[in-house]
């Protein structure tokens, strides 16, 4: 990372307009993939779950992700589960999307799913999980920003600080160490189950597809 800290809210505004997935590319087994091309992927495709998590997408999002159904699909789950979220997003207007989300992360007093590192880990909000990992953002250069009240442990925000982790490793080394932390650490041990429930969620419909495609990525980044 940068010498100078960063705060953990500085990707949220640019997380739609960055989008770095190409629906014209493949994502793996492609022996003729550079490096940056996969740094470009993985980063694009952690600030594309970020968008569709930490807020309801508009028009323009899922215009753009409607883009996907024409990947070209191998037989990786993966291009699987990126083509069906662009056939939803083709599908389902912003309003419709914008009521599932509300159903599915706010509701009346609290939504279906909780998407806290900390509730999946320990069945608990605030708990020794989130002051763990706020630890390990200090040390890797990130800080808080003071208008910002929600939960660092956040599906979204970790997605965030892994595309800036991701934009901020040399081509050369495809894994930082930093990135490795946060994912071992902080997001594989509870992300798989908060994405299979989201694909099974009973008030979802667009969403499930985000589960769909966030449960086959999460099985891309553990190889």
């Amino acid at each position: 990372m940068t010498a100078q800290a960063q705060q953990v809210s500085e990707a949220t505004a640019s997380s739609q307009a960055g989008l770095a997935v190409d629906a014209n590319q493949t994502w793996n087994d492609d022996p003729g993939l550079k490096l940056n091309d996969n740094h470009a992927y993985r980063s694009g495709a952690y600030r594309m779950l970020a968008a569709m998590l930490r807020s309801s997408p508009d028009e323009t999002l899922l215009d753009h992700l409607s883009g996907l159904s024409e990947i070209e699909i191998n037989n990786s789950d993966l291009t699987v589960a990126m083509s069906m979220l662009g056939l939803a997003a083709r599908r389902c207007d912003s309003q419709a999307v914008d009521h599932e989300y509300h159903a599915l992360f706010i509701g009346l007093g609290r939504g279906e799913l909780i998407p806290y590192g900390s509730w999946y880990m320990t069945g608990f909000l605030m708990e020794k999980p989130l002051g763990e990992l706020r630890d390990d953002l200090v040390e890797m250069g990130f800080e808080r920003a003071d208008d910002v009240y929600e939960p660092e442990d956040h599906i979204a925000a970790l997605c965030e600080v892994m595309s800036m982790l991701i934009d901020e490793t040399p081509a050369s080394d495809d894994f930082s160490k930093q990135q490795s932390r946060l994912f071992e650490r902080h997001i594989a041990p509870w992300a798989d189950r908060f994405f299979q429930d989201l694909s099974e969620s009973e008030s979802a419909v667009f969403y499930r597809s985000v589960g769909r495609f966030g449960a086959a990525f999460m099985e891309f980044e553990r190889r």
